[in-house]
């Protein structure tokens, strides 16, 4: 069966109280957001062995496995000294991901605009642009590679990887062991394909099911306000986004995804894969598990 976690991010407090809090919920995976109350893991030198070994014991002993780590960045920030800080910091991560628990570290592939990492930029849709972000993705991979630890690209429509050609291409442009896939079907869909759900996510699997090594559970739909939209909630950027332009990602059981489909076409070849519930504050995870538990009951996955 699928194991149903959360991220951490949506609990801010210390780590203990963290992990007692996401375990009271009934879940019994996490992915792990590197933000506490009472441990700074803000620079490279701030991310050590020995505290990340802490972070994964406290989870342990709350039967919370760490399933993957969040490393969201921008990594071909326009910037070059940003893009720098930033890379260094994602390396820091992958370093020492097995010590956090899981050799799974994930980022989104990011933007050439310098204002928003979510915003789409032209040079973002350019063959230079593509190839730019394919060697910093095949210098995560190799980092990754060489720390017994996976970089897992997310995709996201406005990003230089957003559509599912593009993804296709970037892992047969870099075919290596230390690259796989987080599977979030919601960032595939913008106004022009919204109503051919069915057929993208069709489209999807098809192609890139052998890559896939986490799932999220968020939704997604048509919105009014084509504003980037955050939500006003005590967590990074990447957890308060709720969507730009004229679509909206809210919380899982929220929005018009095709969850039936979705999760039978994931069960496929991953019977046993975590699936992490996002987009939502910390009120709202009850309903959202409910949700993400019935409809697994209902698919028997």
């Amino acid at each position: 069966m699928m194991q149903v976690g959360i991220f951490t991010g949506y609990f801010p407090y210390t780590l203990a109280e963290q992990a007692r809090r996401i375990r009271a919920l009934g879940f019994n995976t996490v992915q792990l957001d590197l933000a506490f109350k009472d441990i700074d893991f803000s620079t490279p030198d701030s991310i050590t062995a020995a505290k990340a070994k802490q972070v994964r014991e406290v989870f342990r002993d709350h039967d919370l496995p760490v399933c993957c780590i969040s490393g969201y960045t921008n990594i071909v920030h326009p910037d070059p000294a940003e893009r720098r800080r930033r890379l260094d910091h994602l390396k820091a991560i992958i370093r020492h991901a097995r010590h956090f628990g899981s050799p799974y570290v994930i980022s989104e592939t990011g933007t050439f605009g310098p204002e928003s990492d979510w915003v789409a930029h032209p040079r973002n849709k350019t063959e230079e642009g593509f190839e730019e972000c394919r060697r910093v993705i095949k210098e995560l991979a190799q980092v990754a590679y060489d720390h017994g630890a996976v970089f897992l690209l997310e995709t996201y429509v406005n990003n230089v990887v957003g559509s599912v050609e593009e993804t296709v291409r970037m892992f047969a442009e870099i075919d290596h062991p230390a690259l796989g896939l987080l599977m979030d079907p919601t960032n595939y869909f913008e106004a022009h394909n919204i109503d051919r759900m069915d057929h993208v996510l069709k489209q999807i699997f098809d192609t890139l099911a052998d890559r896939v090594r986490i799932a999220h559970a968020k939704d997604v739909k048509r919105s009014a306000d084509t504003t980037e939209k955050h939500a006003d909630i005590d967590a990074s950027e990447a957890h308060s986004f709720r969507g730009v332009g004229a679509i909206e990602l809210p919380a899982p059981g929220l929005g018009d995804l095709n969850y039936d489909l979705y999760l039978r076409r994931l069960s496929e070849k991953h019977p046993n894969i975590s699936v992490i519930i996002e987009h939502l504050d910390e009120s709202d995870v009850p309903r959202a598990k409910r949700f993400l538990d019935g409809k697994l009951r209902a698919n028997g996955v």
